[in-house]
């Protein structure tokens, strides 16, 4: 019966259920790894996932944390790339790693080898191998792979951050790559970029030395060897000016050479089996090691400890703790024997080196330093090899090996969100496979003969910078056709590399409706078929559109023809360009198909004019049996994209000779203008390496993957739950033997509480451990209630001591301020008779509410309700704190009065005002002054304790009492002070 599809590979496969057994899709475990990201982080924030063979970083950005790898729930700043599969639960990281020495079976890992494989890939058979305890099957509607296994799966982990870059290995294929953008769609994540884990690196690398990167050119070969794979990439840095932004640095990617199965992981497994000879040989069972799956497990884990430890020691023991039947294991290894035992994978060390320089063409001599990244550098003998190759007098470990490409992969997250603002830096990354278009067309031979004559047309070639935009145009169907997009020239791979990489054949375009668009436009010239192809930031391959696009002739008044000149140029900075800010886009490249050849001039003659109309001319074909001439015009075109790849999209840009005949026709009386007609063409893909799901399998897959996020956290929510419950008992079973809770319960409650928890106690061994949440919360709940007068009154006893020290300090420090206040002249009181009697009135109810509940709360048994509470303290603390305040926020922006003799002479004169001339009135006003502190009730500052609307009016910084004070003060001194503000 069908339950669900997952995916797998770049495609996905079926998850089944058949008889009791459930089959579990790579891509499915691919998912809940990617989906095991921080949670609950503001939106606003972005990450970059280093993902690799092994080991897994995380780094974030957000708003006041820069640049950070995030620690796991183990304070790690790594987690192992395993989930764990079984029963009731499923495990990720380091808990995951603990399962699999016990049960491998159920834990899944190294799973980026067979990511986007079919069942036939030699690296599937490889994986079978290492992994013997997985059974692997074919699906036969996609070819690819899943597992099998019995358990249900039960649970999913956190939410993730939804912006994120990813980070994939350079030689990642087109079906990979689409493999982990499909991975992390279902598992919820917004995929801002792939990139690759070479180029991360590179910038991270370049970042932090910005400074140092200047116009001459600074060649660095990375060596990195990983887990599972080494990549060796040549980057050149310098700084470039570019129209929009100026002058920045940059970095571009000019040689990658890699061997996908090199990497510490594959010496892991020869210490392993070095291990297990040795263990064997001892002879201390009767039984092989290598037959017991779990004491296989363990070795491995040995294995990885003893390499790490080789590679600063000569020589260690190993040693294992009941490895099998119970028996232990101990054995010494020397740093010569694990050598001898990986001497083939030395030899292949320098290889991805020279890969690298035939790829840029390139030399040592130009390399200015090489730089080693990955946890498998750290090996003696890999140095050793490695600087013998590239001929250096050392290597540089400038870089943190295992956090580099996460870093680098974040400030590029930083980058490309639009919540942070980053100093650029240019990233011109690179197409490590070739890609070209191939078609077919019948054609006619002198002698009437029909043959098929095959077309390739490169499309990007190697080591093209991307993002970038390319447009081939197909000048000789008039008619719908069909044409592939393939890899190119793969000759620099290897037999085995050439297995792994799987089909070579990408997709299978067909076009309808060309036919159609012909005999709707028969009146206009044809300018071709266009495709549009866009290979994105991730480096994937995307055909946006295909359409036939003709030209008509329209004539036009001569008045007219400046202006609409001046409106196509203003369009053409515009339009045609791309959508996408930050995308390269190119000149389209033009790629003809062959034209009938046929006897005469006059053939030749149109053959040449229909050359030179295009773009991007192409050689004419020569006849069959001379390959050698297509190769060469091939290249021809790979050197004119090459030199198109910075220009804007310019797919109408008129020919030499269309822009002669144009200049024909302005001299004439009535000049022309070309219109340009384009009709979309329906496309229809045939994908031939990995079939990608189908929208209801990734619909299904989401759900499948929700519903699993639901009982996760579920079950989170009745552990939560099961040990609050546990703790309370456990709790206060304990606190019903101490004083403080015996003084507060009478003999009645006591017994009443403590047979409750002795009955939820009996209960929790029974049946508690199998019980639901909801059972679990309500049993909480009832003892909660049942106990919380006592846990009230025993707090309040607690907080009394603490909270009357305060207000008994509050009393005294208030009483002073008071009868200090009272002491001051009349003639310099700043405070009303009003103000001063408001707060000697809350002084005297603060202090007698205090004396009368303390009293009564001492008549009160320790056992009833008490009186006297902690809030009502706290809540006649705050009122009195208030009132002080808001007379010392008063005297704080008071100013002194003027002297009395000052204060007569200026009242006299207000007095004449009005008899004097105008001069003196003028004279006498600047000198008024406020009303005597008598009518100061008049002013009326604060009668009553602050209202609601007075507080709403006031500066938010200012706590209440302040904002009230400083606007009565304010008003109340308008008057006083008029003289001085004049």
């Amino acid at each position: 019966m069908v339950m669900m599809l997952f995916p797998s590979g770049s495609g996905f496969v079926s998850f089944l259920q058949v008889t009791m057994r459930e089959r579990l899709s790579l891509w499915a475990v691919f998912c809940l790894i990617v989906a095991f990201l921080p949670s609950q982080t503001e939106s606003i924030a972005v990450m970059s996932v280093d993902l690799g063979s092994e080991w897994m970083k995380i780094a974030l950005v957000k708003p006041g944390v820069p640049m950070e790898i995030v620690l796991n729930k183990e304070s790690r700043r790594k987690t192992p790339v395993a989930v764990c599969l079984k029963e009731n639960e499923r495990l990720f990281g380091d808990s995951a790693l603990g399962v699999a020495v016990k049960n491998p079976m159920v834990v899944y890992r190294f799973l980026q080898s067979i990511l986007g494989k079919t069942a036939d890939n030699p690296q599937v058979a490889q994986y079978q191998k290492h992994f013997p305890e997985h059974q692997l099957l074919r699906d036969e509607k996609r070819g690819t792979v899943f597992f099998k296994f019995s358990d249900t799966l039960q649970r999913n982990f956190w939410q993730p951050i939804k912006d994120a870059v990813i980070t994939v290995p350079a030689y990642f294929n087109q079906a990979e790559r689409r493999a982990v953008l499909q991975a992390a769609n279902i598992a919820g994540l917004k995929v801002l970029q792939l990139i690759n884990d070479n180029t991360a690196v590179a910038l991270n690398y370049g970042v932090f030395r910005r400074k140092d990167i200047n116009s001459t050119a600074q060649n660095i070969l990375f060596y990195d060897m990983g887990s599972g794979s080494t990549t060796a990439t040549i980057v050149t840095y310098q700084t470039v000016k570019t129209k929009e932004s100026g002058t920045h640095p940059q970095l571009q990617i000019r040689g990658v050479g890699f061997d996908r199965t090199l990497g510490g992981f594959e010496m892991e497994l020869r210490l392993r089996d070095h291990l297990a000879k040795l263990f064997n040989e001892q002879k201390k069972s009767k039984k092989d090691v290598r037959e017991n799956l779990r004491a296989m497990a363990k070795l491995l884990k040995e294995a990885q400890r003893l390499k790490t430890v080789l590679s600063a020691n000569a020589e260690h023991m190993a040693q294992i703790e009941g490895l099998m039947d119970d028996i232990d294991f101990k054995a010494k290894v020397t740093r010569s024997e694990f050598e001898a035992l990986c001497e083939d994978l030395f030899d292949r060390v320098p290889g991805p080196v020279k890969e690298a320089l035939a790829a840029a063409e390139m030399s040592m001599d130009e390399i200015e330093q090489v730089i080693l990244v990955g946890g498998s550098t750290r090996v003696p003998k890999v140095q050793d090899v490695l600087l013998k190759a590239v001929g250096k007098e050392e290597l540089s470990k400038n870089i943190n090996a295992d956090e580099a490409a996460a870093m680098g992969a974040v400030y590029q997250a930083a980058a490309l969100s639009k919540a942070f603002k980053v100093k650029p830096f240019l990233v011109r990354d690179a197409a490590v496979f070739p890609i070209q278009v191939e078609f077919s067309r019948e054609t006619e031979e002198e002698d009437g003969i029909k043959t098929m004559k095959h077309n390739k047309r490169i499309l990007f070639q190697r080591m093209a910078p991307y993002p970038q935009r390319k447009v081939i145009t197909f000048n000789r169907y008039m008619d719908d056709f069909v044409f592939y997009i393939n890899y190119g020239d793969l000759s620099f791979l290897g037999e085995q590399d050439l297995k792994v990489f799987g089909s070579q054949n990408l997709t299978m375009v067909k076009l309808s409706g060309v036919g159609s668009s012909f005999k709707k436009h028969s009146d206009a010239e044809s300018k071709g078929i266009k495709a549009h192809f866009n290979m994105d930031e991730s480096g994937v391959l995307i055909l946006d559109r295909v359409e036939s696009v003709f030209e008509t002739i329209v004539e036009e008044k001569e008045e007219e023809s400046t202006l609409t000149k001046l409106g196509n140029t203003i369009s053409s900075l515009f339009g045609g360009g791309s959508s996408e800010p930050n995308a390269n886009v190119t000149e389209p490249v033009t790629d003809e198909e062959e034209m009938i050849p046929e006897a005469g001039k006059e053939q030749d003659q149109s053959e040449k004019q229909e050359e030179s109309a295009q773009e991007k001319p192409e050689a004419e074909e020569g006849k069959e049996g001379e390959p050698q001439a297509e190769e060469q015009k091939d290249n021809k075109e790979d050197e004119a994209e090459t030199q198109g790849e910075t220009d804007a999209e310019k797919p109408e840009e008129k020919s030499d000779a269309e822009k002669v005949e144009e200049t024909e026709a302005d001299k004439k009386s009535k000049p022309q203008k070309k219109s340009k007609i384009s009709e979309d063409i329906t496309v229809e893909l045939e994908v031939n390496d990995v079939l990608d799901p189908s929208t209801e399998d990734m619909e299904v897959s989401k759900k499948k993957l929700q519903d699993l996020t639901d009982r996760d956290l579920e079950k989170q929510e009745r552990e939560k739950t099961l040990n609050s419950l546990e703790a309370f008992i456990f709790e206060t079973q304990d606190k019903m033997y101490q004083d403080e809770y015996l003084a507060v319960v009478t003999e009645e409650e006591k017994e009443q509480i403590t047979g409750k928890l002795s009955e939820a106690s009996n209960w929790m061994d029974e049946e508690g451990y199998t019980a639901g949440t909801k059972e679990l919360k309500e049993k909480l709940s009832e003892l909660k209630k049942l106990c919380k007068a006592m846990f009230f009154r025993v707090e309040e006893r607690k907080k009394w001591p603490d909270r009357l020290a305060a207000l008994d300090s509050m009393l005294n420090h208030s009483t002073i301020f008071l009868k200090s206040v009272r002491l001051i002249p009349e003639g310099d009181q700043i405070f009303t008779e009003v103000e001063l009697k408001m707060l000697e009135r809350v002084i005297n109810e603060t202090m007698t509410w205090k004396n009368e509940t303390v009293a009564e709360q001492e008549k009160l048994s320790p056992t009833e309700k008490p009186v006297l509470l902690s809030k009502d303290i706290e809540a006649k603390h705050s009122f009195l704190d208030r009132e002080v305040n808001y007379l010392l926020n008063k005297a704080k922006f008071a100013k002194p009065k003027p002297k009395d003799k000052a204060k007569d002479k200026n009242t006299t004169s207000t007095e004449n005002s009005n008899a004097n001339s105008t001069a003196n009135s003028t004279e006498d006003a600047e000198k008024v002054i406020p009303p005597k502190s008598d009518d100061g009730e008049k002013v009326k500052p604060a009668e009553e304790p602050p209202t609601a609307e007075e507080k709403e009016e006031t500066i938010l910084e200012l706590n209440p009492a302040e904002n009230t004070d400083t606007e009565s003060t304010e008003s109340s001194k308008s008057e006083n002070h008029i003289g001085d503000e004049l």
